[in-house]
């Protein structure tokens, strides 16, 4: 096909703030994974596609395999509250995540 680009799994961007390696990034609407660490202005492959471990999570909260979580970019957090759609959608728990824990496991939804 003369008009395919690339496949979607990962995208180089240009980093709206500081990223970290394996941390959540918000590019437009959608929310990937930085492959490497970038401060603001460098360009940063973002993966979108995959399930990720070891994320940033609200302690507070519990989660169930499946449930819906969001990327709450002020607290720079994943959380179940969509926040009336302020909150960007990631994708769904990959794995059980206790109350409290720091951390939590993601399929991406892109």
């Amino acid at each position: 096909m003369k008009n395919f680009l690339l496949s979607g799994a990962t995208m180089t961007v240009v980093a709206a703030v500081d990223v970290l390696s394996g941390n959540p990034v918000l590019v437009g609407d959608i929310v990937g994974i930085a492959g490497h660490d970038a401060v603001t202005g460098q360009e940063v492959v973002v993966h979108f596609v995959g399930v990720y471990e070891n994320l940033p999570k609200v302690s507070a909260q519990a989660w169930t395999v499946g449930v819906s979580i969001y990327w709450d970019a002020v607290a720079a957090k994943l959380t179940t509250a969509a926040a009336a759609g302020a909150n960007k959608l990631v994708g769904h728990a990959a794995a059980v995540a206790d109350n409290p824990s720091a951390t939590g496991s993601v399929r991406l939804s892109s």
